[in-house]
């Protein structure tokens, strides 16, 4: 009976149908995406709060809470624009993108030029014994990690990344959150894994980064103030003791810029480097 039943509901479905269903799949599945990380999670289960306090005064005739909620519900869309306008504006912003934007060589190389920031970033600090902890956005937001710190919004250059890491900054105790090309803020702070597998050697830095990459997407570049070492951590996993042109390597390949020619003008920037070093 069940078996006909499924039968009868699959033998109706249409082409359109499938496609209209693999759509919604797509949209609710971005959706999460964009919100991840972000307060828009939590404001979501404040307003799944709300919604089962209404369901449950008209349940037990709570007239007057019943009534106020009501009220709420009669202006949710304004109040749902009005708490999600950075999402809102932000996902707007993706969709009139250019879908091939992302391959195109203008995107590619600002992608390698921010990389190769960071990587210069990383050699001075670990040549100065400075510790540092870069994070890299990719599809999991991290806005909610960057409340409470201090907001750049500015282009991402060596010498600003250095600057905020030296002892005699005030933010440089935390994490520095690049989202877009972008350095969104500094002096965050980001969850400590509990794994008791970890070198007992490694300090907080390089837990908080086995931390953020257990609970997102994120790529976290390390700097070890006690053995001048560069670790990349991703999906918590770490490498350490990389040089500036494994770095590299390994930062391109993170972000899906390790093309064949790409690996070759890297490889050859490293050749470069470590002859100057």
């Amino acid at each position: 009976m069940a078996f006909g039943f499924l039968k009868q509901i699959f033998g109706q479905l249409r082409i359109l149908d499938l496609l209209d269903i693999g759509l919604v799949y797509i949209l609710i599945y971005r959706l999460l995406l964009l919100i991840r990380g972000t307060r828009a999670v939590q404001i979501l289960t404040g307003l799944g709060l709300v919604s089962a306090a209404y369901i449950l005064s008209d349940r037990l005739k709570l007239f007057v809470l019943n009534y106020l909620l009501k009220q709420f519900f009669d202006y949710l869309f304004l109040i749902t624009v009005i708490l999600f306008q950075d999402e809102i504006r932000r996902a707007l912003a993706n969709m009139g993108r250019n879908p091939f934007q992302t391959s195109s060589m203008a995107a590619r190389s600002r992608a390698v030029s921010v990389l190769e920031e960071i990587c210069k970033t990383a050699n001075i600090l670990a040549a100065k014994r400075i510790g540092a902890l870069i994070v890299l956005e990719r599809q999991h937001g991290l806005k909610i990690y960057a409340e409470g710190a201090t907001k750049l919004d500015a282009e991402v250059t060596a010498e600003l990344l250095v600057s905020i890491f030296m002892t005699d900054s005030p933010i440089h105790d935390g994490a520095v959150i690049i989202q877009g090309g972008k350095i969104l803020a500094a002096g965050c702070f980001v969850p400590v894994t509990l794994e008791k597998d970890l070198d007992r050697n490694l300090g907080t830095r390089h837990r908080a980064a086995v931390g953020l990459t257990q609970e997102t997407d994120a790529v976290v570049v390390v700097v070890s103030e006690e053995r001048g070492e560069i670790s990349l951590v991703e999906l918590g996993e770490m490498k350490r003791a990389l040089g500036m042109s494994e770095l590299r390597r390994e930062l391109a390949r993170a972000f899906d810029l390790l093309d064949e020619d790409e690996a070759s003008r890297l490889e050859a920037d490293g050749e470069r480097g470590s002859t100057h070093g």
